[in-house]
């Protein structure tokens, strides 16, 4: 549990570098341009000169600003973002919590960003930024409720709350052959093929749309374009956040690139295997078990976190490839999209999920 603990805080420090710098060149990329070149080779120290600058900005508090809940709100922020990495599982013995419930729980922790937010905006006592606040829990509100209906649309058809029992139910040492989605009319067991045949998205077609949607909603989720409306610069100078300076706006540009981590884990836990690697065993070649590792052993450790961070970096790649090629919705279409769009669909892919999972079994 305390090597879980350790490598999350390592993890969303590193990943903030990662995401800024990640995010310059993407975007770079995609505009035909060299983005950060200067300061360093490649200018991979340009991200550690703007820490040093905002290390060296006044922190300034506005004098009719609510002062204890101006300081409180990024903390609220980061906790709540930090916390939910606790039920993460890193490989397959390496996880923080292992509790029945991990699923709710970490929906339910991230959720708790809101206070943080709407704090933020109301203690600032800045009409821009109360607007910004408003608008993000509107935005965040809405659109937990499809991304909440997806994860449950998974756990219904894997019958669990537990993230890493639904790891194993994905991996090559699973004890059960229980699998929706099978090729046994062949002779052959999806268990033992291993890979990406054994992931959730591959064996339960129906999860496919499901992902969509969790995607969209997770979009929501991080406040990225095309749903940064709570920010929206060219409208709100800054959205909730206008006030602050230094190292309180540093702690909620960690929890930005935190919580787009903490989403795509949670998609490549859902979907995508977890922690096993997209290798499968061909004949007496077992691939799938070579680059998984065994439980107990150190490769299972280093696989594990391999393959859990390439799939997480996928998916931050995506938010970022979508934020660079689609432009911001305004807020009548942004709430459409959820109330009217994800949710039905949503409810009737559950449906059908309940549906499938009782004529299968």
């Amino acid at each position: 549990m305390i090597l879980a603990l350790i490598i999350s805080l390592f993890w969303i420090l590193v990943n903030t570098y990662i995401g800024v710098y990640s995010e310059r060149k993407v975007s770079a990329f995609m505009q035909d341009r060299l983005g950060p070149m200067v300061v360093g080779k490649f200018g991979y120290l340009q991200i550690i000169a703007d820490l040093l600058k905002l290390f060296q900005k006044e922190d300034i508090v506005p004098t009719l600003a609510d002062k204890r809940l101006f300081k409180l709100a990024p903390w609220i922020i980061f906790i709540s973002i930090f916390v939910g990495f606790s039920v993460i599982p890193f490989s397959s013995d390496t996880i923080g919590s292992n509790t029945e419930t991990g699923v709710f729980f970490l929906l339910t922790i991230i959720s708790i960003d809101i206070f943080g937010i709407l704090m933020a905006g109301w203690a600032s006592n800045n009409k821009y930024s109360l607007f910004g606040a408003m608008r993000s829990v509107a935005q965040l509100v809405s659109y937990e409720i499809p991304m909440g209906i997806s994860v449950l649309t998974v756990v219904v058809l894997c019958q669990s709350l537990n993230l890493q029992q639904i790891s194993f139910q994905q991996s090559i040492f699973s004890e059960t052959e229980n699998y929706l989605f099978s090729i046994k009319a062949l002779g052959i067991s999806t268990t033992e093929i291993g890979g990406f045949l054994t992931w959730n998205i591959f064996r339960i077609p129906i999860l496919m749309p499901v992902f969509i949607i969790f995607f969209i909603a997770g979009l929501a989720e991080c406040n990225r374009a095309p749903f940064d409306m709570p920010e929206a610069e060219s409208e709100l100078i800054g959205g909730f956040h206008t006030e602050y300076s230094g190292m309180r706006f540093g702690i909620m540009f960690l929890s930005e690139y935190g919580i787009m981590l903490l989403i795509s884990l949670l998609a490549a836990i859902l979907f995508f295997g977890s922690w096993n690697s997209p290798l499968p065993n061909i004949g007496n070649i077992k691939l799938a078990e070579w680059t998984t590792g065994i439980p107990g052993s150190n490769s299972a450790i280093f696989f594990g976190l391999f393959w859990l961070a390439i799939k997480a970096y996928f998916g931050v790649f995506l938010q970022m490839w979508v934020r660079w090629t689609f432009p911001r919705l305004r807020i009548d279409q942004l709430m459409y999209l959820s109330w009217k769009v994800l949710l039905p669909f949503s409810i009737l892919l559950f449906l059908l999920a309940c549906l499938y999972r009782f004529l299968m079994f």
